[in-house]
């Protein structure tokens, strides 16, 4: 007897079970879901979104050519100013395009000389480009206009400094660095190990 009722027990588990599905399947076609797999178009009254922010995103994610496709179109809608122009600089560097980097990285710090960023970014291109002695000169210029409170800065002029005071590690051989983000546009070299 004791087994008729365990039996009927489970069976009354399983009725409310499949009802309790029912009943959220129910729920969620009433409230506006619908069997449509693909998802909602683009809303054209919404919020646009900040293409800077995306950009510096993308950067911290390693993305850069995707980065450099968010500040072109920053600079469509608010112009080449000097953060775009460090971002597209600091995006090319990335990208290891030197030779677009530069031109971008010193067209920002001309834009926006009390900017420590810009001059920071710029210091990373020239150790990029091997150019240690300015590089050292562009980080003290960055750490001043910081007051001395960013690491990344510092750590950057630490190693432009070792560079110039060892010439014996500044053979290319296997030196090989990546760009770090440390946070808001700045960036700091880190060597792959």
């Amino acid at each position: 007897m004791d087994s008729v009722f365990r039996r009927a027990r489970k069976g009354l588990c399983k009725i409310f079970k499949a009802t309790a599905v029912l009943a959220m399947v129910a729920s969620c076609t009433e409230t506006g879901l619908s069997d449509d797999p693909f998802a909602p178009g683009v809303d054209p009254d919404g919020a646009s979104v900040n293409e800077v922010t995306v950009g510096n995103r993308l950067m911290a994610a390693g993305e850069y050519e995707l980065a450099l496709e968010a500040f072109t179109r920053a600079a469509l809608q608010e112009g080449m100013t000097s953060e775009i122009l460090t971002s597209l600089g600091t995006a090319n560097l990335g990208l290891r395009r030197v030779g677009q980097a530069g031109p971008l990285l010193r067209r920002a710090v001309k834009e926006d000389p009390e900017w420590p960023v810009a001059w920071n970014n710029l210091g990373v291109y020239l150790m990029e480009s091997g150019e240690y002695a300015e590089a050292a000169q562009v980080f003290r210029r960055a750490y001043a206009l910081d007051d001395g409170e960013s690491d990344a800065i510092r750590d950057n002029l630490r190693l432009a400094l070792a560079k110039m005071e060892n010439p014996a590690n500044n053979d290319t051989q296997e030196q090989e660095f990546e760009l770090e983000r440390r946070g808001d546009g700045e960036f700091v070299l880190r060597k792959i190990q």
